[in-house]
């Protein structure tokens, strides 16, 4: 009775009561006082898929989807190395000949110099996205962002890593996910100045329009690392609110003033939490939380 679905629009033309049920399996529609079948040959509305051996095991009828970070973007052919037809009877001597020469030849055009860099870029970009925790949308953007390079021939010269570390930090800033500079440099293990530098570059050869970074939203990421009440971020997103609205921000390192925001809220709330702590979940120096902590405390008081 699982796959029987009742269908209250049409009635039955023999009883005439609105009790008709449509069988999904059999793909009938019969009435469920008397028995009629009305139809016989119902059109399956699901999805269209074919039945193999193994659907127990794997259920995918397609290939991956297309993505502009996959070195060929999902659309690669895949010729078999089994020598036999659909039917599963062997293939005569000249088609084996023909399928070796075309296999020769589809692995020799996976050997170009820029699918070379696309494989190596992006088998870097996925270990970032593991090791940074970073949604599709922004790994899409990053392989945008870094095809544009290429196409512009910004690579030549420079290291692969510093490019896409670069085109990932550029993603980051446009889909607004909180990640900084120097936790990408210290992930790829490179210096922040060369990723600062490929970065610079991308700006101004691409003409991006990098939005500026919003301090609330590293609010919840510093909280969550020291495990802070709710409470208390609520207390410091609104010290945010009013910073912006006087024009404190301008300038301002956007981390540096979530974490002094964090700080000043502890201290209202009565939340046992050091400059330390803050500056260690935040990536920065207790120095700056200091700097930071006169301008927004006047702004509370």
């Amino acid at each position: 009775m699982v796959n029987q679905i009742p269908n209250i629009k049409q009635s039955c033309s023999r009883c005439g009561k609105k009790e008709l049920i449509t069988d999904t399996e059999t793909g009938e529609i019969f009435c469920a006082g008397c028995g009629y079948v009305s139809s016989e040959r119902v059109e399956s509305t699901g999805p269209e898929r074919r039945s193999f051996p193994d659907d127990r095991v794997n259920r995918e009828r397609t290939g991956i989807g297309t993505s502009l970070a996959i070195h060929d973007q999902g659309l690669s052919t895949v010729i078999s190395p089994t020598n036999r037809d659909a039917t599963g009877q062997p293939l005569s001597n000249s088609m084996k000949k023909t399928l070796k020469r075309l296999r020769i030849w589809d692995s020799r055009s996976q050997n170009d110099p820029i699918d070379r860099n696309f494989r190596q870029a992006f088998n870097e970009l996925y270990r970032l996205k593991d090791k940074l925790s970073l949604s599709d949308s922004v790994i899409e953007k990053a392989a945008y962002i870094y095809r544009k390079a290429l196409d512009k021939k910004l690579i030549r010269g420079r290291s692969i890593s510093g490019m896409i570390g670069s085109a990932l930090y550029a993603a980051c800033r446009e889909v607004e996910t909180p990640r900084t500079l120097k936790e990408i440099a210290m992930t790829m293990n490179i210096k922040k100045g060369d990723l600062a530098a490929c970065y610079r570059l991308l700006i101004k050869e691409l003409d991006l329009k990098i939005p500026v970074v919003d301090s609330v939203q590293n609010v919840a990421r510093i909280a969550s690392k020291i495990g802070l009440p709710e409470k208390t971020r609520r207390y410091a997103i609104e010290i945010l609110r009013k910073a912006e609205e006087s024009k404190i921000s301008a300038g301002k390192n956007p981390m540096a003033l979530a974490a002094t925001a964090l700080y000043i809220s502890c201290v209202k709330m009565g939340v046992r939490r050091t400059q330390r702590d803050l500056a260690e979940a935040a990536n920065i120096t207790e120095v700056t939380i200091r700097n930071r902590h006169k301008g927004l405390l006047e702004l509370v008081n």
